[in-house]
């Protein structure tokens, strides 16, 4: 077996590499208040081919939040690849997506719990945005009752000046 080549999809993860701090803003329903909380992330390379992004944070009511999210890009599937697991969940989000056409947004889409409370599942996207090297952006969306996507969550981040 030859050893996997990056692509410049991998290059485009390894400007996630660093130490970041964030800040977030969340609603946990239509007719509860959004709420906001800090923390930070340290982002390392696994090889030139993964991006493991380990963060922490506060959690909306209380205590710390602990979460990993990994990213890839798989050539044969031509797709952003990736997980995502928090201390605060019992289940791990499957990633699969895209860049846009500038090359500044991925958007990732997964499944997960509808938030109707049911025990369905329903569509989630997370995206993220480089406004800068220094400052992108994490947002969740998901659908709605009406059909459309509804964001849940963004979460700035900036990068830890040395």
């Amino acid at each position: 077996m030859q050893p996997a080549e990056p692509q410049a999809e991998h290059r485009w993860l390894a400007k996630l590499a660093g130490e970041w701090d964030f800040e977030n803003e969340c609603s946990m329903g239509p007719d509860q208040p959004t709420l906001k909380f800090k923390g930070s992330e340290s982002v390392r390379m696994l090889g030139e081919l993964w991006a493991i992004c380990e963060g922490r944070g506060e959690m909306p009511g209380g205590g710390t939040g602990y979460m990993t999210i990994t990213l890839g890009f798989d050539p044969a599937k031509k797709k952003f690849v990736g997980t995502f697991v928090g201390s605060m969940m019992h289940m791990m989000w499957i990633y699969e997506g895209s860049l846009d056409s500038t090359g500044k947004i991925l958007t990732l889409d997964t499944a997960g719990p509808s938030m109707a409370g049911n025990g369905s599942t329903a569509p989630y996207q997370d995206i993220i945005e480089f406004i800068s090297d220094d400052h992108r952006t994490l947002s969740s969306q998901t659908i709605g009752p009406d059909g459309k996507w509804n964001r849940i969550m963004t979460q700035h981040y900036r990068r830890k000046k040395a």
